[in-house]
C-alpha cells in the first residue's frame, strides 16, 4: 500500500466511526417540517436476514398522500440517513429537498437495504461480499414497495436510486415485471454496464481489505466486474427503459473524474487502471447510462461531496440532481391512487 493509499484508507475508517448526529441536526436544522429517521407506526416490519436485524429507514403517515410516493434507494456502503458508523446518508436531505418544494411526509420515503453499515467496522470487506449483492437486496426492496403501496393505498410509486440503488431497482422491475408499479425511475450513476473497481491489476487499491476487498472473486464483483456478467447480460438485454415506467439517467459526463467508472483521480483517490475484472483494458465511463432515457451529464460534482471530495458522491448532493429529479417526476402524469398512464 503506498503512503497516499495509506492516509485515504485511515481517513474512511476514521469517517465509518465518527458520529453523525452532528451531520444529521446540521441537516435539517430551521426546517418547521423534517424527514424523520424512522417507519411509522403500523409500518411493516421488514427483516434484513444477512444482518438478523429490521431494515432501517424513513417514511410517515402524516398528511394525505396525492402524489405517487418516493422511494429514496441508497448505493453501495451507505444509508438512507447518517448513522453512527456512516457520515453520508444523504438520501434523508434529497427527500427534504422533495419536503420542502410541496411534497408532504407521507408521500416520501427511504429504504436501507444494507443497515447501519456498523458490521463494516469488524470486516471491511463486507463491503463486496454477498450482502451487499443486488441479489441480496432485490426480496427486501420487494417487500418494501409492496408494503408503501399498502400502508400509502398507492398504486404506484416513484423510485430516486444513486449508484447501486439503482440496479437494484431495475432487477426487482425485471424480476417481478414490475414496471406498472413504478411510474418513474431516477437513475443517478448507477453501474448499467460494470465497475472499474474489480481489476485483478496490483494497482488496483480497491482490492485491498482496507478499502472494501474489492477482488475479482469478490460476491459483488460478479455481478458488476465486467459489461457481461450474468446479472448485466440478462437485465441489459431485456432492454434498459422498459415500460410503462418513465426514466431519468443523471450522471457524471463521460470523461470527467468518477472512481467507479473511470480511472482518473476522483477527490482523495487516485486514478485506477481502466480494465475489467479479468484484466482486460475496458472503457466504463458510459456505464451509468440506460439506452432510450433522457439523460443529463454533470461536471463539477466533486464540491458537493464534503468528506471525499468524489464526483460520484458529490453528484447525490448536488443542487442540479435534486432539482432535475423534482421537476422529471413533476413532469409526469397520474396521481397516487391512478393506474399507469
Amino acid at each position: 500500500m503506498t503512503t497516499k493509499h495509506f492516509h485515504v484508507a485511515a481517513i474512511i475508517v476514521v469517517l465509518l466511526q465518527v458520529s453523525a448526529g452532528g451531520l444529521a441536526s446540521a441537516a435539517s436544522s430551521g426546517k418547521s417540517v423534517e424527514i424523520g429517521a424512522k417507519f411509522p407506526d403500523h409500518f411493516l416490519v421488514i427483516q434484513n436476514f444477512y444482518l438478523g436485524k429490521p431494515v432501517i429507514g424513513f417514511g410517515s403517515d402524516v398528511g394525505r398522500v396525492d402524489r405517487v410516493p418516493v422511494i429514496f434507494l441508497h448505493g453501495n456502503n451507505d444509508t438512507p440517513f447518517a448513522t453512527a458508523c456512516n457520515p453520508f446518508g444523504r438520501m434523508q436531505a434529497f427527500a427534504q429537498f422533495f419536503l420542502d418544494h410541496g411534497y408532504r411526509p407521507s408521500e416520501l420515503w427511504g429504504l436501507g437495504y444494507q443497515g447501519d453499515q456498523c458490521d463494516l467496522i469488524q470486516n471491511n470487506t463486507l463491503r463486496s461480499g454477498i450482502s451487499h449483492t443486488t441479489a441480496a437486496a432485490v426480496p427486501i426492496l420487494r417487500q418494501f414497495v409492496q408494503a408503501v403501496l399498502d400502508f400509502t393505498g398507492a398504486k404506484r410509486v416513484d423510485i430516486v436510486a444513486h449508484s447501486l440503488g439503482v440496479t437494484v431497482a431495475r432487477e426487482w422491475m425485471l424480476q417481478d415485471n414490475a414496471y406498472s408499479k413504478v411510474r418513474g425511475l431516477v437513475a443517478i450513476e448507477g453501474p448499467n454496464h460494470g465497475i472499474i473497481d474489480w481489476s485483478p491489476n496490483p494497482a488496483n487499491f480497491f482490492q485491498q481489505a482496507a478499502f472494501g476487498g474489492f477482488t475479482p472473486n469478490s460476491a459483488l464483483c460478479d455481478e458488476y466486474g465486467s459489461d457481461h456478467t450474468q446479472l448485466l447480460t440478462v437485465l441489459n438485454a431485456a432492454g434498459e427503459t422498459p415500460g410503462p415506467t418513465r426514466y431519468l439517467v443523471i450522471r457524471n459526463k463521460p470523461g470527467t473524474p468518477d472512481f467507479v467508472y473511470n480511472g482518473l483521480p476522483d477527490g482523495v483517490f487516485a486514478g485506477l487502471p481502466a480494465e475489467d475484472r479479468d484484466g482486460k483494458p475496458h472503457d466504463f465511463t458510459a456505464s451509468g447510462g440506460l439506452v432510450g432515457a433522457k439523460t443529463i451529464d454533470l461536471v463539477g460534482q466533486a464540491q458537493f461531496d464534503t468528506i471525499l471530495s468524489t464526483s460520484h458522491l458529490g453528484i447525490l448532493n448536488s443542487p442540479e440532481t435534486r432539482s432535475a429529479a423534482l421537476q422529471f417526476l413533476g413532469s409526469l402524469r397520474g396521481r397516487a391512487n391512478e393506474g399507469e398512464d
